[in-house]
């Protein structure tokens, strides 16, 4: 059985870096520009600790000047006159990160945050900026461990920051090495005496609780090893116990990836990076093909796929696009794309090219084959759907949608929109476009109107909000004799009614009124749906009349 492999990335200065990544750019040490430029002042990071103001992060020439972490600010400016400030902005070092995470994938898509997993009292330390990458079974597209930790380390170094990497067979362990240690790659099974020289702070531990076991010589790993457990826990706790069965291996520890890990997923590597869109409409269509007979053996089709396009320096872009039907077509794969690069509000910035583009699928569903036609040669709906893509490529399938029946007796709200190319049924709506009243008192959804059945008894114009009429009624609850709306005064002929509604009391309150429809015809063939507004004698003395729809 392979054993697990764990990579461990320390962004040591990643404050710092940030912001001479921002005021030289990217590639700020590639070109030369580190920390002892003769031009660069010193770079500090500070924030609020205990009521002063403190150093939290530092570069080297501001170390090399003998400030520390932890230092007040007006101590350090009294070494360094000159010293360039910088508020502390977490927000903005979790976005990097996060970024910098969604690099990482080119690697691995099982990328997460240094802090993946705490133990129960919630100890972790303070200001660790990391990742963890799981590369078990990936190593050897890069020419084996050496070759990705390398590939890794240099990349990142290109792009402006300072790292520190170990792989090891547990997070715990790379962790440690990452940022005590100095062993690169730990070999498989060597993590127990790899990390025993090391400080207990790479056990993970609260600064509180490694200066109370340094109070009583305990320094590093290796002097709890050994030791009797049940006294290390009544006196230290069980996180300290439990921090050290990660890193041995004796407790499983798992990392969560930030991003899903797709279904399926190809992707295609460049030693030239391409930078036309042309190039990578064919390779789009190109991963496409390679996907479907992997997608034919488990007899699913593509609903949502994205492409990720991973830039030399540094930067990934992802489009995704979603499909009204299951679909294992790769031209029609790369026509989406190209719809939704089309629909960007802004033209694919290649910078200085892709060296890396990966198509995945996110959303499968299983592909029943259909009946084509025989004359056209197409399968039946296969325009309308290729329509319905398109639409959405181009301007987001959240936008393309359809009428749907909701679950509610009330006319103006028994219809609402969903997506068409929805991934789900949304609970309280189903496709049913056509509907008619069931003329009783009970709260029921309208039933579809099937061709076998009478004409429909709704209108097909419906208004956004009733309008109130006047009428003259034989009966205070009988139809209406005349009316009077919008000006114009109407003599009724016909009147079929009433259709009686009762209101959603959880919806409206319990004050809320019954409605009384009626199909009326004036004497010149013109037919509205009215309403009565109020059970009269029971819920008013005064119904009111409204206005609701006309049919055609």
């Amino acid at each position: 059985m392979r054993s697990q492999r764990i990579l461990s990335i320390a962004f040591t200065r990643l404050p710092t870096d940030r912001i001479h990544r921002t005021r030289w750019g990217r590639s700020w040490i590639a070109d030369g520009i580190s920390d002892t430029h003769p031009d660069a002042p010193p770079v500090v990071v500070t924030g609020m600790v205990k009521n002063a103001m403190r150093i939290l992060a530092l570069d080297e020439r501001a170390r090399a000047r003998g400030i520390r972490k932890g230092q007040s600010l007006s101590d350090a400016r009294a070494l360094v006159p000159g010293l360039d400030c910088h508020e502390s902005d977490p927000a903005a070092d979790q976005a990097l990160l996060l970024d910098i995470a969604g690099w990482c994938e080119r690697y691995t898509p099982l990328v997460a945050l240094g802090s993946a997993s705490l133990p129960a009292d919630g100890t972790t330390v303070a200001g660790d900026h990391g990742l963890f990458m799981d590369i078990t079974g990936c190593a050897h597209l890069m020419g084996g461990e050496e070759g990705l930790v390398a590939d890794l380390e240099s990349r990142l170094r290109a792009q402006g920051f300072h790292v520190r990497l170990c792989l090891a067979d547990t997070p715990g362990a790379a962790w440690a090495m990452a940022r005590h240690g100095s062993t690169r790659i730990i070999p498989p099974g060597g993590h127990g005496d790899a990390i025993s020289p090391l400080n207990l702070a790479g056990l993970r531990l609260s600064p509180d609780l490694v200066a109370l076991l340094g109070r009583v010589g305990f320094k590093t790993i290796g002097c709890i090893v050994n030791l009797p457990r049940a006294p290390l826990a009544a006196r230290f706790g069980a996180a300290l116990l439990q921090r050290l069965d990660q890193a041995l291996g004796r407790e499983t520890e798992a990392i969560s990836p930030i991003m899903p890990v797709a279904e399926l997923s190809t992707e295609r590597r460049f030693a030239d990076p391409v930078t036309h869109h042309d190039e990578v409409s064919h390779v789009i269509g190109a991963l496409a093909r390679a996907i479907v007979e992997p997608l034919e053996r488990r007899e699913l089709g593509i609903r949502r796929c994205r492409i990720r396009l991973f830039r030399a320096d540094g930067h990934v872009a992802a489009l995704e696009v979603q499909t009204a039907r299951p679909l294992r077509d790769p031209d029609m794969v790369r026509r989406l794309f190209a719809e939704r690069i089309a629909g960007l509000h802004e033209e694919l910035d290649a910078g200085f090219g892709f060296d890396l583009i990966r198509l995945d699928v996110l959303h499968a569903d299983p592909f029943e084959a259909g009946q084509s036609d025989m004359v056209a040669g197409a399968q039946s709906g296969a325009g309308h759907d290729a329509l319905v893509d398109r639409l959405g490529a181009r301007l987001g399938p959240e936008r393309v949608q359809r009428f749907v029946s909701a679950d509610t007796h009330v006319p103006e709200r028994s219809f609402g929109r969903e997506p068409v190319a929805r991934l789900e049924e949304r609970a309280g709506f189903r496709p049913t476009l056509r509907m008619r009243g069931n003329g009783t008192n009970a709260a029921r959804a309208p039933r579809p109107y099937t061709d076998a059945e009478p004409l429909a008894t709704r209108p097909l114009l419906l208004f956004d909000r009733p309008e109130l009429l006047s009428t003259i009624a034989e009966v205070p609850d009988g139809p209406p004799l005349r009316f009077r709306w919008r000006g114009v005064s109407y003599q009724v002929a016909r009147a079929e009614g009433p259709e009686r509604i009762a209101c959603e009391w959880w919806r409206d309150g319990r004050g809320a009124r019954t409605r009384d429809y009626f199909r009326v015809e004036d004497s010149q063939g013109y037919r509205f749906w009215m309403f009565r507004h109020g059970l009269y004698g029971r819920e008013t003395s005064e119904p009111a009349w409204y206005m609701h729809g006309l049919f055609a």
